[in-house]
């Protein structure tokens, strides 16, 4: 555990605040340690938590925010990881310049009370353990009055490395020999067709497989959206905003006799990534650089018999493995994105052939967009019959399926299905 490592998590949180830049977008630098990743996600996890603590000790919160995230990071070592207290705060102190001998001082002095008080600090505040802002507890609370609880834990914990099996090349049943051979423990992911659970998460270049394609890592949630579109031969299919590619990979595993796959993102650099998964996975898709929003931009003007709308979302069911959602997101944005998702969905549906199928999905948990976005495009659209058939899995809401997060060990995920009527 190096000094440096500290120092380049310190950096990569100064951006999440300072540029709203994502961990999933820092973390991608190379040479960054397993360590330094630790504490960039372990921090975002239980930032609130960490603040709470902090505020109980401090008169006033410093105004640099570099020594106020010195000091959650000293904290975060010392009651999350257990390190040694000599440690955690010796190299904590070390990270800030050594010009501001006052903030050396001040968090030297925060870090050597907590180590000496921990137990009565913890144990004064209960509500330490939600770990989420308010307006986001609240909002859950809202909207989930009876499963709030479950979603804020669930949201806590650590996501499981879920895979999915490309059944374009082997059986589940086959994979799970290949797993059995190594003694590699696992179970399944219950409602999936090709969805696998490994115990004990690894590197996944050491499961069996991976490099020649036979296993993509998506979470069992996200698998559910290849069958609703009740795939055949001959179709044309779009996934619209597809990036970083796993529904589309799924596509074509699960029909590879489509007439056109389309991959459409408005990112040039994350359909780079597309391009390299399919790749890997010998997958064919045509890829296009596009907004959503302006069809004609890109679009040929040949209709689609099944349309993926995996909308633009605030990511709310994906907490577990995306903890700095808690800091990126605002009940704003929720609202914002919500008229997005209403345009994007307009504009699509225009592109679907009669008796065609699009399925919308979202990795939210956020009725604003979700149900209501589904309720109000029926309203508008005389020509869209939502399909509401029952599934093994989720919560019938009205005008969907919604899957709360940690349910059979899943992210949580929206979907609706709906045909075009002729």
């Amino acid at each position: 555990m190096k000094h440096s490592e500290r120092g380049q998590a310190l950096t990569i949180l100064l951006r999440l605040f300072q540029k709203q830049q994502s961990l999933t977008q820092s973390l991608q630098e190379p040479l960054l340690s397993p360590f330094t990743k630790t504490l960039c996600f372990g921090f975002a996890r239980h930032y609130y938590r960490l603040a709470a603590i902090a505020d109980l000790m401090v008169e006033k919160r410093p105004k640099e925010l570099s020594i106020w995230i010195g000091l959650l990071l000293g904290i975060f070592q010392i009651s999350v990881l257990k390190l040694p207290d000599y440690a955690a705060v010796q190299e904590t102190v070390a990270l800030l310049p050594t010009k501001q001998s006052w903030a050396k001082g001040f968090v030297n002095a925060i870090l050597r009370r907590f180590c000496r008080e921990q137990d009565s600090i913890l144990a004064a505040n209960p509500d330490f353990m939600t770990m989420h802002p308010p307006w986001l507890v609240k909002k859950i609370q809202t909207n989930w009055p009876h499963a709030w609880q479950t979603i804020i834990e669930a949201n806590n914990t650590h996501p499981p490395m879920s895979l999915r099996v490309n059944l374009s090349h082997l059986s589940r049943e086959t994979y799970c020999t290949l797993l059995d051979n190594q003694q590699i423990a696992y179970r399944l992911i219950p409602h999936t067709l090709a969805g696998i659970i490994v115990e004990q998460a690894c590197a996944v270049q050491d499961l069996p497989g991976f490099a020649a394609g036979d296993i993509s890592v998506q979470d069992g949630a996200a698998q559910l959206a290849g069958p609703l579109l009740e795939l055949k031969p001959g179709l044309r299919v779009l996934d619209a905003c597809c990036a970083p590619g796993g529904k589309l990979s799924q596509i074509l595993e699960l029909e590879p006799n489509l007439a056109a796959c389309v991959g459409l993102d408005v990112d040039g650099q994350r359909l780079k990534r597309v391009q390299a998964n399919c790749h890997r996975l010998g997958l064919q898709p045509k890829l296009y650089t596009g907004d959503a929003l302006s069809p004609q931009s890109w679009w040929d003007g040949q209709t689609f018999e099944r349309i993926l709308v995996d909308a633009p979302c605030s990511a709310t069911g994906i907490i577990r493995r995306h903890p700095d959602i808690k800091l990126l997101r605002s009940l704003k944005d929720i609202q914002n994105i919500a008229h997005i998702q209403t345009q994007m969905l307009s504009a699509l549906w225009a592109l679907l052939a009669p008796e065609g199928i699009l399925v919308y999905a979202t990795c939210s948990i956020m009725p604003d967009e979700n149900d209501k976005i589904i309720a109000n495009f029926i309203a508008n659209h005389s020509d869209a019959d939502l399909d509401r058939s029952i599934q093994t899995w989720g919560h019938a809401t009205g005008n969907g399926l919604q899957i709360l997060p940690g349910e059979h060990n899943m992210d949580g995920f929206f979907y609706a299905k709906m045909k075009k009527i002729k």
